[in-house]
């Protein structure tokens, strides 16, 4: 296996599940920074051109994330980052599938047509007039989240899952770029902290992160 990388959210949300496992995958970097990703002969193997991407032995590309922690999941199950039972793991499936739905796609496409635009504006349609509006609309999911959580060491609970790294992931490279998380809330501060102080956190951190200056 292959695991093709680069500096950015999605790619260190891989990084982080790699070193929550243990497992040491041969990693091949791209650069995004200089639009590798969408241009032959990545998107040869992966035609979406996002990253991170899982090239397989037989030849085979999986492109996107929560695809390759289910891969990944399957061929080394422990520890359990999805769940160890159907039930845990459509308990983590549900709250994976909110978390991207309602928080994470908002907060990387309101970059894309805000912060990011000089990047992205030559690569994919953006659309700088709702910038603005999925940026409220992430405050108002977070705060509904929030609420959600209660006692909850994690989000499903008191099991880290895939659910927690793919969040964490969005809102600690968010606050790089000049994010904060919503007034009110009362859950969320807490547990950034219990995710921020894992080993894999730091671990999974891009080498080009602090020249950059965001956290991917």
């Amino acid at each position: 296996m292959q695991l093709y990388d680069a500096l950015g959210p999605n790619p260190r949300a891989a990084r982080m599940y790699l070193a929550e496992k243990g497992i040491t995958i041969p990693v091949k970097p791209v650069d995004l920074m200089g639009a590798e990703n969408r241009r032959p002969p990545y998107t040869d193997r992966n035609p979406g051109g996002q990253l991170p991407a899982l090239e397989l032995d037989n030849g085979q590309c999986l492109g996107e994330t929560v695809a390759i922690f289910e891969y990944l999941e399957e061929k080394f199950p422990n520890p359990p980052l999805i769940g160890a039972t159907p039930e845990e793991r459509a308990e983590t499936r549900q709250w994976q599938r909110r978390v991207e739905l309602n928080i994470t796609e908002h907060v990387y496409n309101s970059f894309r047509y805000g912060e990011g635009i000089g990047m992205f504006k030559n690569r994919i349609k953006v659309l700088p007039e709702a910038a603005q509006g999925l940026k409220d609309l992430v405050q108002e999911r977070l705060l509904w989240l929030d609420g959600l959580m209660d006692a909850n060491q994690f989000i499903a609970g008191h099991r880290f899952t895939i659910a927690d790294i793919i969040l964490y992931c969005a809102l600690d490279f968010a606050g790089s770029v000049g994010r904060k998380l919503p007034e009110g809330a009362k859950w969320l501060p807490g547990w950034m902290e219990r995710v921020a102080a894992r080993p894999s956190a730091a671990a999974s951190l891009h080498p080009m992160a602090a020249k950059a200056k965001v956290r991917g």
